[in-house]
């Protein structure tokens, strides 16, 4: 899925808002955009947000104000082997008896020492709402290992030159692609026309405003 490109002013205000939140952590007000682009009314600042929101670059958050669309911050994420980044362990916690609260420095929680897969992944935008049944919805990113699956498992398919991701399953007849949504069909794929079946990779897990997900 490939997103509408920005225009050059578009570009500019992503960038100056990328800029700003890292170095402030916070959003910048409308007086802050106002003065940095010379602009004379609000109306310019939020004509922008709706281009920004429409092209899939932010999103409007539940309380009103805006955050990064999921995309962006998967791609804005920082080399997740250097130690500045990642969540800091901060110490160990009893799932006993109460203890002393001890803070310690454990190293750092990223991508790569969640997924056991992590090389061998890949992730893509998901168009559409065939698999919302399984909480995965339009927009989301799922991530794809390159590993075995089994029955049932989710995953992505290309099937004469088409993309799909849904359930696989094997029958007696071949194999069946089955959405998680009613209002969606299951693809049957009989069995000579298995080379023309490509499994692009495993479903384990999905990105969304919410955090990261699996089903």
């Amino acid at each position: 899925m490939e997103y509408p490109k920005l225009t050059n002013k578009q570009n500019d205000f992503f960038n100056f808002l990328v800029r700003y939140v890292r170095e402030f952590e916070q959003w910048p007000s409308h007086q802050d955009l106002m003065d940095e682009f010379g602009f004379k009314s609000p109306r310019s600042i939020t004509q922008l947000y709706e281009a920004l929101i429409k092209k899939n670059h932010l999103v409007k958050a539940d309380w009103g104000e805006y955050d990064f669309h999921p995309v962006q911050k998967f791609n804005l994420s920082e080399n997740e082997e250097d130690e500045e980044y990642g969540i800091p362990i901060v110490g160990l916690i009893t799932a006993g008896g109460m203890q002393e609260a001890v803070e310690e420095d454990l190293g750092r929680v990223t991508l790569k020492s969640i997924l056991p897969n992590y090389d061998k992944m890949k992730a893509v935008v998901v168009s559409g709402q065939s698999m919302r049944g399984a909480g995965i919805n339009n927009g989301d990113i799922v991530l794809l290992a390159q590993t075995d699956i089994f029955d049932g498992d989710i995953g992505a398919v290309r099937y004469r030159g088409e993309t799909s991701l849904k359930r696989i399953y094997s029958t007696p007849n071949g194999m069946r692609l089955k959405p998680a949504n009613e209002d969606f069909e299951p693809i049957t794929i009989e069995p000579g026309e298995f080379e023309e079946v490509n499994i692009i990779g495993k479903y384990v897990g999905h990105i969304n405003d919410k955090g990261l997900h699996k089903v």
